[in-house]
């Protein structure tokens, strides 16, 4: 029998890279918080209390983040046996292995203030992913959100990031996304630009790389019009 493709890869999600996926000490997140902090602050609820699952949470990166900024009642699940073992070796608490499908149909009607789909839905098959909406729109209380980050497709770099990861479905525009989630029952999609966070000189460079594109792009847009 041929091997499912997700199955391969997956098992090896942490090593088979030509980079390092996880770091080998929490002080290996340093770089990534800043972003995380911002994002936390933009689009989390105020309420340290809230309850928060993050899916398809990795090593856990973004569930260390909230923790550090206060919030208790947080957890994560992944499916990649690495992922959740380099979570535990970091000691970041609330991550445990679980496909997300099977993890969302534990979870009771209408539990959770917040669902975390970070770099996750584009790894579903179209009709896969109606199943996962379904799901989440299920488990999250009235008036919750669902905090979701995908490759953009109107991206000038969207080919880089669509195919650069081997079980990557799907991209997704700002009309794609509110299609899909509109027509499944949510009642508002409000989309954001995944901005450059400076937080050294690297970053800051690639921020300023970032505004000089965005600047040249709006100028098309005007004269197109």
């Amino acid at each position: 029998m041929t091997q499912d493709y997700r199955s391969r890869i997956y098992a090896a999600y942490v090593t088979a890279r030509d980079y390092p996926l996880a770091p080998d000490s929490i002080d290996g997140l340093a770089p990534r918080l800043p972003y995380f902090r911002q994002m936390i602050r933009r689009h989390f609820p105020a309420d340290r209390d809230t309850a928060i699952l993050e899916l398809g949470c990795g090593h856990g990166a973004l569930l260390y983040a909230l923790r550090q900024a206060g919030y208790t009642n947080t957890r994560g699940v992944d499916g990649s046996f690495e992922q959740v073992d380099a979570a535990r070796r970091l000691g970041v608490p609330g991550v445990s292995e679980s496909g997300v499908m099977d993890a969302l149909r534990e979870t009771p009607d209408s539990s959770q203030d917040v669902v975390v789909a970070f770099d996750l839905i584009e790894h579903f098959s179209k009709d896969e992913l109606i199943g996962l909406i379904d799901e989440v729109h299920r488990v999250l209380k009235a008036g919750g959100r669902w905090i979701i980050h995908v490759p953009n497709a109107e991206s000038p770099f969207s080919g880089r990031i669509r195919y650069g990861d081997f079980t990557h479905e799907l991209a997704f525009t700002r009309q794609s996304l509110a299609q899909v989630l509109l027509s499944s029952g949510f009642a508002e999609v409000r989309c954001f630009e995944d901005r450059p966070v400076p937080h050294g000189l690297k970053s800051l460079v690639r921020a300023g790389l970032w505004a000089v594109i965005r600047s040249e792009e709006h100028t098309s847009e005007l004269q197109s019009h």
